[in-house]
């Protein structure tokens, strides 16, 4: 699945788009290394967001296409903030 679907399937950023433009902007790290778009999410790899101040950093545990918003949070590990 692609990198910016799945932080707006997960929950992590609201919208695609949102999460398109954090892509372009080189906010959002994969496995430590500035990542687009495009790039394949697959299980096992750390995701980086730069939100503002802060920094959200996760480790993918699922990739699904559809889940619910109660399920999102099942997607995803948080590992700091």
């Amino acid at each position: 699945m692609r990198l910016d679907k799945y932080l707006k399937v997960s929950r992590l950023i609201k919208r695609r788009t949102v999460a398109n433009e954090a892509c372009d902007a080189g906010r959002v790290l994969v496995n430590g290394k500035i990542a687009r778009a495009s790039y394949d999410v697959k299980e096992g790899d750390r995701i980086t967001l730069a939100l503002g101040e802060r920094e959200l950093q996760v480790e993918v545990l699922s990739v699904r296409e559809v889940v619910r918003k109660e399920e999102a949070v099942e997607m995803y590990r948080v590992i700091s903030e």
